[in-house]
């Protein structure tokens, strides 16, 4: 799962790295946490627009109270599951996640400390989401999560499917099939740059990381 990602660029960095005409002003921070304000790249005609929409779809499970908020489910396991899959056929629902690192919790419970990640040679990179309109939150996205590689498998199972810069289009304009096998491949390890830290690792808020298995 991804519960804590950064995106430490400026907005005309980020618009810059992505192609995008129209940098926006984002309230998200540079710590992004599920249910949060985080910046999306989507298209609109042909064009690729940078968006702030909630991170993570709002779902109420059958045993929440009728005035309890819904819980952000952030992470994406299966792209082919009843949730997911009307979105992911369709292009106009697909976007990239700028991200400069994403962080896992690692060590005793009680005590975590952050575990982060990022691209080699790569001063941010694209995390292939999906979105949407909610009537909760309004737009809304939630990221595709693979299985973790060797850097990442010491310290959690699953990780974001990240990206290569040319496989950006494909994922905005491919197939089902296409986005199923980005899925499904393990992005390189050696790629992959870890920073151990002692910073705690402190839960913002109760999250839903993945889809109830009944979706």
């Amino acid at each position: 799962m991804c519960n804590l990602y950064t995106v430490r660029k400026t907005a005309a960095e980020v618009a810059e790295y992505f192609r995008v005409p129209n940098p926006i002003q984002s309230n998200a921070g540079p710590e992004v946490y599920p249910g949060t304000p985080g910046t999306v790249i989507i298209e609109n005609n042909g064009i690729r627009e940078m968006r702030s929409m909630t991170w993570g779809f709002p779902l109420r499970l059958k045993d929440m109270k009728p005035d309890a908020k819904p819980k952000p489910v952030n992470n994406i396991a299966d792209l082919t599951k009843p949730m997911w899959i009307g979105l992911a056929r369709k292009p106009q629902w697909r976007c990239l996640i700028p991200v400069t690192g994403f962080a896992e919790a690692e060590g005793v419970k009680g005590s975590m400390t952050r575990t982060w990640f990022s691209v080699k040679s790569e001063p941010v990179f694209a995390w292939g989401g999906l979105w949407r309109v909610s009537d909760e939150w309004g737009p809304v996205y939630s990221g595709a999560m693979t299985d973790a590689n060797e850097a990442v498998a010491p310290v959690h199972s699953r990780m974001p499917v990240v990206l290569y810069p040319h496989e950006y289009d494909l994922w905005m304009h491919g197939s089902l099939s296409d986005l199923i096998a980005l899925q499904q491949r393990k992005y390189p390890a050696q790629s992959i740059l870890m920073e151990r830290t002692n910073d705690l690792w402190v839960a913002k808020r109760q999250v839903v990381s993945e889809e109830p298995t009944l979706l």
